[in-house]
């Protein structure tokens, strides 16, 4: 399977200014058709808590464009929506269309960022989710949730092994981030991909820095610290002889 990351610069508070930033980085990088394309969590308005500009419609239109995304370029979609609001709150979810548009899995991100007042707006979600996608077994998670492992092994134990976060990361934790996506690969020995933003908002700086992680530990492909697009080569056969070979999970009394 090939990855390909959209390391994209979110405008705040700005859907459609988003999407075109989206649509502009496609062409410039355009997908292999086949290709899982992942985008950063809340992609069309940065990680805001005004959940009357960020969430959606009844109308989904956020997904809408994911949707067509997929279709016009033969990819699975991956990225962060915020959800339809429900009694004043909504939920930060990451959700992937397949190649004809279909939804495949909608996730809702468990571990809100209290410390940015996520609670305040946000209603968690309460389960790991994973699907199958050319032959891997995709368990999507958001941002804060990485800081959580007993969230990725229960995905492992429901036989996740691809872990695909999306997030917010700030430049100020970044060595945070790719230390524990390496570790959260290692003891799952799963492949992982971390998508983060680039740029600025209004309160904070986000370097990037998203990176696909093989499940030695070993980052195989890197977005670097602007807005842009990178792609790695995941390979299922690797993964199953290592998992064979290394019995860390079938010793695990999880």
């Amino acid at each position: 399977m090939i990855v390909q990351i959209l390391q994209t610069n979110p405008v705040w508070e700005d859907k459609l200014a988003s999407q075109a930033g989206v649509v502009s980085m496609l062409e410039r990088c355009p997908p292999v058709p086949g290709s899982l394309l992942v985008l950063p969590e809340m992609f069309a308005t940065g990680f805001s808590m005004n959940v009357a500009v960020t969430a959606q419609t009844e109308a989904r239109e956020d997904e809408a464009f994911l949707a067509r995304l997929a279709v016009e370029h033969r990819c699975a979609v991956m990225g962060g929506v915020v959800s339809p609001l429900e009694e004043g709150k909504a939920r930060n979810e990451s959700v992937t269309f397949g190649l004809d548009g279909e939804l495949l899995t909608r996730y809702a991100k468990q571990q809100l960022f209290n410390l940015g007042g996520e609670a305040d707006c946000h209603t968690p979600g309460e389960a790991v989710m994973a699907f199958p996608l050319q032959g891997f077994m995709v368990a999507p998670f958001v941002c804060y949730d990485l800081r959580f492992p007993e969230l990725f092994r229960d995905a492992t134990m429901v036989g996740a092994n691809l872990l695909v976060v999306i997030a917010s990361w700030p430049v100020k934790r970044y060595h945070h981030w790719l230390t524990l996506l390496k570790a959260r690969a290692i003891e799952n020995l799963a492949y992982v991909v971390g998508v983060n933003r680039a740029g600025s908002d209004p309160h904070l700086h986000y370097n990037g820095r998203s990176v696909v992680v093989s499940p030695h530990g070993h980052i195989i492909a890197d977005a670097g610290e602007s807005a842009g697009s990178v792609s790695a080569r995941l390979d299922l056969a690797d993964l199953l002889a290592w998992r064979e070979a290394f019995p860390a999970l079938r010793d695990s009394r999880w």
